[in-house]
C-alpha cells in the first residue's frame, strides 16, 4: 500500500544518507593516512626543531626561537597561530663548558654545567677536588667545611658500577648480580644516612658548601644506562655546578680517596639575560559548524637542555604539528575548532598548560576532548579513560575508525583514573575536561632519554611517530565530527588504602607565573 511504499522510500533515503556520511568519513580517514604515510614532513621538522633550534629550556633564547619557528611554520601551512604570554622567567643562555684534568695527568673530561648555573671567569678556574666525607655528626661535618675554600667539591655518591642492571643480568652469575645489588643498596643507604648526620639535606647542602668557599660543585646524576646522566638545574647561586659523566666522575673520586690530589680546570660560560617573557604557542583550524567548541591537541614544547629534548618532548610536539598539517590539508573545514597547544615550562610544573586553562575558561568549558602526548618516541600502546565514567562510549567509537594497524598495539582501560600530574593532560582533567594521555611504548625512555644528555634526534623512531600522527589525526577528526558532546561525568573516587579515606578528584592549580628568580 501507499504508506508501506512511503516508509520503504523513507528508510532507503536514511540508508543512503548514512552510507554517504560513512563513505565520506572513510574517504577522509583514507586521505589522512595517505598523507601522513607518504608525504610525511616529520624528519624535516625534527631536524629544524632539534638540530637547528636545539633544546628548549624555559627562559632561554632557544625557547623563544622555538615558539617563533612554530608560529612561522603554522602560518606557512595556512593555519592561524599566535603566542600566548602567560608569565616571566629568569633569562639564561648556555654557551659552552670545557673540563679537563690537569693533575696527576692531563685528560679532557666529559660533562656540562647544569641549567641556570653560574659562569666561571673566561680563563676558568683550576682547583683540587674534595669529596663529602663520612661523618659522625654535624660538628664533624662543619669542621670539614672549614677546609674546602678554593676547592671543587664532589657532591654525589660514587656509583659502584657503570654497567646498567640489564647488562649484569645478562652476563653476571646470579650470585654476583645479587651481591652487587645488595652492596649498592647498602652504600646508598649509608650515603643518605651520612647526609642526615651532617645536619643538612639535599636541598640546602649545596648552598652550605658554596657559603664555605668552594669554587664549584661537581655532580654526576647517573641514569643507570651506558653513557647517560640526568641533567637538571643548579642549586648553587654564585658558583658553577658541573655534571660529569659517570666514568670521569668515579675516576676522579677514586683519585681523591687514594690521595692522588687530582686537579681539574673548568671553563663554564653562560649568560644571565634578566627577566624574560614566557609563552605558549597556540594554533587552530577554525570550525565551521560549531566553532565555539574545541578539540585540543596538547604537547609541551619546553625541555631540559642536556640533549636537544628529542623524545621529551620533541616527538610529542612533532606529532601535534604534523597532525595539524595533515588535518589542514585533508580536513580543512572541521565541524569543531581544532586547537593545538605547545606548552611552555611543563618541566617546572605544567605551568604553560595550567596558565592556558586559567586564562581561557570559555575554551576549556567548551572543549570536546584533549589528546596529549609526552612520554617518548614509541608508538602509543596505552590509553586510559582518565576517570570519566562514559569515556568508553565515545573513545571506543572514535578508536574504531583508526586503522587496525595502529590500534592493534593499544591497550585501553575504561573508565580509568584521573591523572593528578606528570604531563599537561592533568591540567585539563583537573578542570573537568576529558583529556587523554596517548601513552607510548618505552624504548628505554626512562633510563636513556628522559631528561638526559642523550635525548637527541638519533633516538627518534620515525615509524612509531608516524603511527602516532595517524592515531592523533583520526581521533581529532572523529572527536570533531561527533554529533554528541562528550560526557564529563566522573567516576566515584575509590578509597585510599593508605589513609582509609575517599580520594578526591585532582584540583585545578594555578601556574608559577614568575620563575627562577
Amino acid at each position: 500500500n501507499l504508506i508501506s511504499l512511503i516508509m520503504k522510500k523513507y528508510f532507503l533515503l536514511i540508508f543512503l544518507f548514512i552510507s554517504l556520511v560513512v563513505n565520506a568519513q572513510n574517504e577522509t580517514i583514507d586521505n589522512i593516512v595517505e598523507e601522513a604515510t607518504n608525504n610525511s614532513q616529520l624528519e624535516k621538522l625534527a631536524h629544524e626543531l632539534l638540530d637547528v633550534v636545539g633544546p628548549r629550556l624555559v627562559g632561554t633564547p632557544q625557547m623563544k626561537n622555538a615558539h617563533d619557528w612554530a608560529v612561522n611554520k603554522y602560518n606557512s601551512w595556512g593555519i592561524s597561530s599566535r603566542l600566548h604570554q602567560w608569565g616571566e622567567w629568569r633569562g639564561w643562555e648556555r654557551i659552552s663548558t670545557h673540563i679537563e684534568m690537569v693533575h696527576p695527568r692531563k685528560r679532557s673530561l666529559t660533562g656540562m654545567q647544569l641549567a641556570w648555573s653560574s659562569s666561571t671567569k673566561k680563563k676558568g678556574v683550576t682547583a683540587e677536588l674534595e669529596v663529602i666525607p663520612m661523618v659522625s655528626d654535624k660538628s664533624e661535618f662543619d669542621s670539614w667545611l672549614e677546609g674546602i675554600k678554593g676547592k671543587f667539591v664532589m657532591i654525589d655518591m660514587k656509583q659502584p658500577t657503570g654497567r646498567p642492571d640489564y647488562n649484569w643480568e645478562e652476563f653476571a652469575t646470579p650470585e654476583s648480580f645479587e651481591k652487587m645489588k645488595k652492596e649498592r643498596a647498602n652504600q646508598t643507604k649509608e650515603w643518605r644516612a651520612n647526609l642526615r648526620k651532617s645536619g643538612y639535606n639535599f636541598r640546602n647542602i649545596n648552598q652550605t658548601i658554596e657559603d664555605a668557599g668552594s669554587v664549584g660543585l661537581i655532580s654526576s646524576n647517573w641514569s643507570r644506562g651506558f653513557g647517560v646522566n640526568k641533567i637538571f638545574s643548579s642549586r648553587a647561586k654564585k658558583i658553577p655546578t658541573i655534571d660529569l659523566e659517570l666514568e670521569d666522575y668515579t675516576m676522579l673520586y677514586r683519585m681523591v680517596e687514594y690521595g692522588d690530589q687530582p686537579k681539574i680546570k673548568v671553563i663554564a660560560q653562560s649568560k644571565e639575560l634578566g627577566i624574560v617573557p614566557t609563552f605558549n604557542t597556540i594554533a587552530q583550524i577554525k570550525g565551521v559548524e560549531k566553532p565555539e567548541e574545541y578539540v585540543i591537541l596538547s604537547a609541551h614544547f619546553d625541555s631540559w637542555d642536556g640533549g636537544t629534548g628529542a623524545t621529551d618532548n620533541g616527538t610529542g610536539s612533532l606529532v601535534m604539528m604534523e597532525t595539524m598539517r595533515v588535518l589542514k590539508k585533508m580536513y580543512p573545514n572541521p565541524k569543531r575548532t581544532i586547537l593545538v597547544g605547545h606548552w611552555g615550562s611543563e618541566e617546572q610544573g605544567l605551568n604553560g598548560s595550567r596558565a592556558f586553562v586559567e586564562d581561557f575558561p570559555k575554551i576549556v568549558e567548551n572543549t570536546q576532548a584533549v589528546f596529549n602526548q609526552d612520554n617518548g618516541t614509541g608508538r602509543v600502546v596505552n590509553i586510559s579513560g582518565a576517570g570519566f565514567l562514559h569515556s568508553y562510549e565515545f573513545m571506543s567509537r572514535w578508536l574504531y575508525s583508526v586503522p587496525k594497524d595502529v590500534t592493534k598495539h593499544i591497550k585501553t582501560s575504561y573508565p580509568g583514573s584521573p591523572s593528578g600530574g606528570g604531563s599537561d593532560n592533568a591540567s585539563f582533567v583537573a578542570a573537568g575536561v576529558p583529556a587523554f594521555s596517548l601513552s607510548s611504548l618505552n624504548w628505554s625512555y626512562w633510563n636513556y632519554t628522559w631528561h638526559t644528555n642523550r635525548d637527541t634526534y638519533d633516538k627518534i623512531i620515525f615509524d612509531d611517530v608516524r603511527n602516532n600522527v595517524i592515531l592523533t589525526a583520526v581521533l581529532a577528526y572523529m572527536a570533531s565530527e561527533d554529533d554528541s558532546k562528550t560526557s564529563r561525568e566522573r567516576i566515584i573516587m575509590p578509597i585510599d588504602s593508605r589513609t582509609g579515606k575517599q580520594r578526591n578528584w585532582p584540583t585545578q592549580r594555578s601556574p608559577q607565573r614568575k620563575g627562577g628568580l
